[in-house]
């Protein structure tokens, strides 16, 4: 997908979480892997408001994990992690990661997958980045 736009990145999370199969026995988990200024927040900017978070979502660089109440059929939770500041998952599970990954009512989002992939399910959603130009980014489920 080919994104010019907040618009069109909003059209494709919508077409996303259309897609999505909640897990039952664990928490679902959406990998963003991609460079900086990729385009993984605003992504996740959009989501949240799909989902009907209000308020402003910023990346949880410094704090790493955010999480916001929701009020959907399928997820109690989002959880959006920023992974940038992480060496390793291990990192991750000193901040509650197994109780995070292990509620299927979370439904969780985490930025710099690629830092936390130790841990992380072989079957999560992964969906990668590309910077194309100033205005334009590419975005691909894996």
């Amino acid at each position: 997908m080919i994104s010019k736009s907040i618009s069109n990145t909003a059209q494709f999370a919508q077409e996303f979480l259309a897609g999505l199969c909640s897990r039952t026995d664990a928490a679902t988990i959406v990998g963003l892997y991609g460079d900086l200024g990729s385009g993984k927040t605003s992504f996740v900017q959009q989501v949240a408001k799909i989902l009907g978070v209000h308020g402003s979502v910023q990346s949880p660089t410094f704090v790493i994990i955010k999480n916001y109440k929701l009020k959907i059929k399928n997820f109690d939770t989002l959880v959006h992690i920023d992974a940038y500041r992480l060496d390793s998952g291990a990192d991750l599970k000193k901040l509650g990661w197994d109780a995070l990954a292990g509620d299927p009512t979370n439904l969780i989002f985490i930025e710099w997958a690629e830092r936390a992939a130790d841990i992380l399910p072989l079957d999560h959603a992964r969906l990668h980045f590309e910077f194309v130009d100033d205005t334009t980014r590419k975005i691909t489920l894996e």
